[in-house]
């Protein structure tokens, strides 16, 4: 059966009423953690070849096999199968067929809704079947509390915030992060915004966080001295710039319809996820203000253009978007006079 948000957790912290769990979805750092997660809890010791069997892509026709298997040393078995795909439908129903207590777990990144495997595990009662997507937003925020939590470690609300705002997509690569913040804090600590960006922060990309604002607030040198920056660093590049860009315009444009449809600008910033770091919502506000809806589809448009033209072989692209960057100043710049 599928299961919903809410019975994730307590469907991972119990998967003892199951045969099948099938996680399926996009984020492959956020499946492999919950399979581990579900076969923890029937056996804590997953290195054990008596009670788990861990099958790759090339092992997939011993699944049925290992799923009759009975444990020499006593107690539930699990079978870890990855990649799992529709071609292994007729062995799971083998598998829930056959007299056994095994627990088969099947990693299922990128498996489609119209997924033949799917519909039988999201139909079958003793089944279940969970999506696993990257989180955003509160969501995210929670997790990532819950992760630091988990090693004793708390963190302010604005260093919660800032970190939510760049946290990678995938949940193994947030994980390794919020590792390198315990590493950090120790365990009792606290985590500042000061700590969290010292720590995790990347100069490049802050740079061209810092960028951005100033452009889109009309801060031609700021913005000049920003991009400078972060093009100066090898963890930069023009067309990752050109993106990073184009979301900050969007969120821009997200507030500005909201206050062409009647709501007040502070109450607009807020409804954002993740929301604006508190030291930059001043920056944004003149921002939001200067740049009526039209003219940030504009920015949005230009924006697209850069990043197409970057990616032409032999373009100066660290030249074009510097431009690009003044270019939006020097907008701003001017809608700000004529305002």
């Amino acid at each position: 059966m599928k299961i919903s948000p809410r019975a994730i957790a307590s469907t991972l912290r119990d998967p003892g009423a199951w045969r099948v769990i099938l996680l399926h979805g996009e984020d492959t750092g956020l499946i492999r953690e919950r399979a581990t997660q579900a076969a923890q809890v029937i056996t804590p010791e997953l290195d054990d070849p008596f009670r788990v069997a861990i099958l790759g892509r090339d092992a997939h026709d011993r699944m049925a096999e290992e799923c009759a298997a009975l444990s020499l040393v006593g107690g539930r078995r699990v079978v870890w199968v990855r990649e799992a795909r529709d071609g292994l439908t007729g062995p799971v129903k083998e598998c829930l067929a056959a007299d056994t207590d095994t627990l088969l777990i099947m990693e299922a990144p990128g498996l489609e809704s119209r997924s033949k495997l799917r519909a039988l595990l999201e139909k079958a009662p003793n089944c279940a079947a969970i999506a696993c997507y990257p989180e955003e937003g509160r969501a995210l925020e929670g997790s990532i509390r819950q992760m630091l939590l988990a090693v004793g470690v708390e963190i302010d609300p604005d260093a919660l915030s800032w970190f939510a705002e760049r946290a990678s997509p995938d949940r193994a690569a947030t994980r390794a992060e919020v590792e390198k913040l315990f590493l950090f804090a120790g365990q009792g600590g606290r985590l500042t915004h000061e700590d969290v960006q010292s720590c995790i922060g990347d100069a490049a990309s802050v740079s061209l966080e810092d960028a951005a604002f100033a452009a889109m607030s009309g801060d031609r040198a700021g913005a000049d001295l920003a991009i400078e920056r972060a093009m100066s660093t090898d963890r930069m590049n023009p067309i990752g710039a050109a993106r990073a860009l184009l979301s900050h315009i969007h969120r821009l444009r997200r507030v500005r319809l909201a206050m062409d449809a009647g709501q007040g600008r502070a109450d607009a910033m807020s409804a954002l996820r993740p929301p604006v770091f508190f030291k930059r919502t001043e920056q944004f506000g003149r921002a939001v203000t200067i740049w009526d809806a039209d003219a940030l589809m504009q920015a949005a448009t230009w924006t697209q253009q850069l990043e197409l033209a970057c990616k032409q072989t032999g373009s100066p692209d660290v030249v074009l978007c510097k431009r690009h960057i003044a270019r939006l100043a020097t907008q701003a710049r001017i809608m700000a006079r004529q305002r």
